[in-house]
């Protein structure tokens, strides 16, 4: 499965992609995360039913220092996902 979340609050300057990257990397999935222009963490992820369910536990949770105010959810056509590697921050340096 491939699922596309973006997720809104204070989640830019707090560490939060990093606290995504160890979260999805701890559950094996494929995929990245990245700030969004406006203010928002986009996250595309690979994997299947049960541990995606767990990485939208984790984001909706939210980092230490960070505050989620809503975590939008889609799933995509399952070609999305045929090129991804391991979970990686997009834009970190």
């Amino acid at each position: 499965m491939v699922r596309h979340f973006v997720v809104k609050g204070r989640v830019q300057g707090v560490g939060f992609r990093w606290f995504v990257h160890r979260e999805a990397a701890a559950l094996e999935l494929s995929g990245w995360v990245r700030n969004t222009e406006d203010g928002h963490v986009e996250v595309l992820a690979v994997g299947d039913a049960e541990t995606l369910a767990h990485l939208a536990e984790a984001l909706r949770r939210g980092s230490r220092g960070s505050r989620v105010d809503a975590v939008i959810e889609h799933e995509l056509d399952e070609k999305e996902g045929e090129t991804l590697g391991p979970f990686e921050i997009e834009g970190a340096w």
